[in-house]
């Protein structure tokens, strides 16, 4: 998956853009999806249309990935946020959020690697 997220990366880096990748029950890839595509600096993000889509595909899991312009990929409080309300309305549905990867110029961060979700 990595050499994906760079993909991704060297492609968005002029505006913030969130893609989701949903999984079904044995952690295989159904979609790589644009959910949302921002400004320089922020990215509407709405746990519900997350959720929604995540249903109609029947995943079990995601993995949210979006990148940061700046370069810098070090999560904002909105990052976190947002990420825990995805996480909260998912959670009761069976739909287990795995991760949230920022990616910047300077690398990568995971929410899950830096202990800010579970």
């Amino acid at each position: 998956m990595g050499n994906h997220l760079i993909v991704i990366a060297s492609e968005l880096f002029s505006c913030e853009q969130f893609r989701v990748l949903f999984l079904d029950k044995r952690n295989q890839l159904i979609a790589d999806e644009l959910q949302q595509k921002g400004t320089v600096d922020h990215t509407p993000v709405y746990p519900r249309e997350v959720v929604k889509r995540a249903l109609e595909l029947s995943a079990t899991a995601v993995i949210l990935v979006h990148n940061h312009p700046s370069g810098d990929p070090t999560p904002s409080r909105a990052d976190i946020q947002m990420t825990r309300q995805i996480v909260d309305v998912a959670r009761p549905l069976g739909i287990e959020v795995h991760d949230h990867i920022i990616v910047g110029k300077a690398g990568h961060a995971s929410l899950k690697g830096l202990r800010l979700i579970s």
